[in-house]
């Protein structure tokens, strides 16, 4: 019954609203999915706004489940997650109806508390973003402040996975990607390298934040700046840093983020990324309880934590031992086909790091091999979806997530 009176209510409305009438099948496509954020374009549509009074439904054997999903009226998107597990090749079945009562709150919330931009779920944190000046510790040179980076990042047990200012580099700060050889009409600067005082990166200002049931993000300008040119700490380049948070709604067992970054040069020669084995992408400085004896990596090569550096991959796990319930924590780290260099080279520090501690780096970095020209007010952007997770993920599971990011599934008007 439950479903003739929903599909009434649908068929009503829609009658009344400009007589559109809209459902629609996803396609997994050739690729098992997991998890996958999916949109549906709804630009035909004529009366806007009356998709804004309708509730996403998926219709199983019969019966309609109510869906969270999300609009982006920019883009005449309506975002949602394709849950679970759907194999390749299949389709799932999903409608709009008319919007029932207010259903529980499922967004992921945005604070900004002490300096940092905090983004949460059910009151568990995932990640800060820090926008305000980090200072170093009494005795530490100030010269290592720093602005802009993501840290604290949590695991879904609450496993706090980055570290900043570690005492063997002061420069390290979560997970950030400052350019490390750069080239200004024939002079080096090195933004990562703080110490060294020729560079770095900061906050300079928020151009968006979004709140909603799918996915929650943010958008910031950070500056990348030259101390050493004739005109005084000039920015020679502009970064937009969008960190988006989707709610995958699976019990809180699993974070989804992506980091994307645009950046470009107002320097009328622009500027050159040499290659160098460190800089730009997507680093990552883990938790001070990892080291040798207790973390692991696996690549989408095959590749260990042996034989990951300077390798490439479309992805990498890189886990450790942690206090969560589970035992074990860690980050998927999934590179987009766009990208530079693509499958990326990585940067994973040897197992004797650090005096043979073996203490964990990850970067992936798209100029670990090969130079890159940044030519002068020309765009250029990087794209990372990170799977933040508790326990263990197979090779098998990365996979599936990277194809959901890389290859997304496809959402097919039946009627209208």
């Amino acid at each position: 019954m439950k479903s003739y009176l929903y599909f009434f209510f649908f068929v009503f409305y829609l009658y009344s609203c400009d007589h559109e009438m809209i459902s629609f099948n996803v396609n997994s496509g050739a690729y098992n999915r997991l998890d996958s954020p999916v949109f549906l374009d709804y630009s035909f549509i004529k009366n806007k706004k009356a998709i804004e009074n309708l509730q996403l439904v998926e219709i199983v054997q019969g019966d309609y489940k109510s869906i969270p999903s999300q609009l982006n009226k920019q883009t005449e998107q309506l975002w949602f997650v394709l849950n679970g597990f759907t194999p390749k090749e299949t389709k799932r079945e999903f409608a709009l109806v008319k919007k029932p009562k207010k259903s529980k709150d499922t967004q992921i919330k945005i604070f900004k508390k002490n300096g940092g931009l905090l983004l949460s779920f059910n009151n568990n944190p995932i990640l800060n973003y820090q926008f305000e000046i980090t200072y170093p510790t009494e005795g530490v040179n100030e010269k290592y402040k720093k602005s802009g980076f993501l840290h604290p990042v949590y695991s879904p047990g609450g496993e706090v996975l980055t570290r900043i200012q570690a005492p063997d580099h002061y420069h390290h700060y979560g997970i950030w990607g400052p350019w490390t050889k750069t080239h200004i009409d024939g002079r080096s600067v090195d933004f990562w390298n703080l110490g060294d005082e020729q560079g770095t990166v900061l906050f300079k200002s928020f151009l968006n934040e979004t709140q909603g049931d799918i996915y929650s993000s943010f958008t910031a300008l950070q500056e990348h700046i030259d101390f050493g040119a004739e005109e005084k700490n000039r920015v020679a380049i502009n970064e937009e840093l969008e960190v988006k948070v989707w709610n995958i709604g699976i019990e809180n067992k699993f974070w989804l983020v992506d980091y994307t970054t645009k950046i470009r040069s107002p320097l009328d020669s622009g500027i050159l990324f040499g290659a160098y084995r460190y800089g730009g992408g997507i680093g990552f400085r883990a938790t001070e309880k990892w080291h040798k004896d207790n973390t692991s990596v696996l690549t989408s090569e095959g590749k260990d934590r042996l034989s990951a550096d300077g390798s490439s991959a479309k992805w990498a796990i890189i886990e450790g031992e942690s206090k969560t319930k589970e035992g074990r924590s860690g980050i998927l780290f999934m590179g987009f086909p766009d990208n530079k260099e693509f499958p990326e080279p990585m940067r994973v520090w040897p197992i004797d790091a650090n005096g043979g501690r073996g203490d964990m780096f990850f970067e992936f970095c798209p100029i670990r091999h090969v130079e890159w020209k940044i030519e002068s007010k020309k765009e250029y952007s990087l794209s990372y979806r990170l799977l933040i997770f508790d326990g263990e993920i197979t090779a098998e599971q990365a996979e599936m997530y990277w194809q959901g990011y890389a290859n997304p599934p496809n959402a097919t008007i039946i009627s209208k």
